[in-house]
C-alpha cells in the first residue's frame, strides 16, 4: 500500500484542500498559485503511473485512489473556475464533463461487477480528454492574460468537453452488448 506512487496519489488528494483555500485566499497571487498546485497536482498524476509501471508497484489500491483523486481536484477546480467566472460558457462544458466522469465511473463499476471491466478501459480519446482538461484547467485558473492562457483555456475546455462526449460514447459502445445482456 505504501509505494511511491500510492504515496504520489495521496499527495495529490491531500493537495486538493490547499488548492481550493489557496486559490479563495484574499491576495494578487492567489489564482495563479492555485493554478500551479492543480499544475503540481497533474503532473503528480502522470508520475504516479509511469512509475507504478516502471517500479511494477501497481496495486489494486493505487488503481482505486488513483482516478478518485483525479476526479475530485478536477470536479474542485470545475467549480471554482464555475464561481470564478460566473458565465454559461464556462458552467454547461463544466457539467458535461463532471456529468460524464460520474456516468463513466459508474459504468466502469457495473462492466466489473459483471466480469467486463476490460471492455472499458481507458482509451486514447479519454487520455487526449484528460490532457486537454488538464491544460484548460491551468490556463482558466490562472487568469493569466499573458500568452492568452485564458483563451487557450477556453478553447481546450470547450475541446475537452468534445473529447468527453465522444469518448463516453466510445464507451457506451463497448459496453452495449454486456449492457443488452444484462439489462
Amino acid at each position: 500500500m505504501f509505494t511511491i506512487p500510492n504515496m504520489l496519489t495521496f499527495f495529490r488528494v491531500l493537495l486538493i484542500p490547499v488548492f481550493v483555500v489557496v486559490y479563495f485566499l484574499d491576495w494578487k497571487w492567489a489564482h495563479l498559485a492555485g493554478a500551479f498546485i492543480f499544475w503540481l497536482a497533474a503532473i503528480t498524476d502522470w508520475f504516479d503511473g509511469y512509475l507504478a509501471r516502471k517500479l511494477q508497484q501497481t496495486t489494486s489500491f493505487g488503481a482505486f485512489l488513483d482516478p478518485v483523486a483525479d476526479k475530485l481536484i478536477v470536479a474542485a477546480a470545475l467549480l471554482m473556475i464555475t464561481h470564478t467566472y460566473n458565465t454559461l460558457w464556462i458552467t454547461i462544458p463544466a457539467i458535461l464533463l463532471m456529468s460524464r466522469e460520474i456516468f463513466v465511473s459508474a459504468l466502469r463499476e457495473w462492466m466489473a461487477q459483471h466480469g467486463e471491466s476490460d471492455t472499458v478501459k481507458v482509451s486514447f480519446w479519454g487520455k487526449a480528454k484528460t490532457t486537454a482538461q488538464m491544460l484548460a484547467l491551468i490556463g482558466l485558473l490562472s487568469e493569466l492574460e499573458i500568452f492568452y492562457w485564458v483563451t487557450l483555456g477556453y478553447i481546450l475546455l470547450y475541446i475537452s468537453t468534445i473529447l468527453s462526449v465522444y469518448s463516453m460514447a466510445q464507451y457506451m459502445m463497448a459496453a452495449w452488448k454486456t449492457i443488452r445482456r444484462h439489462a
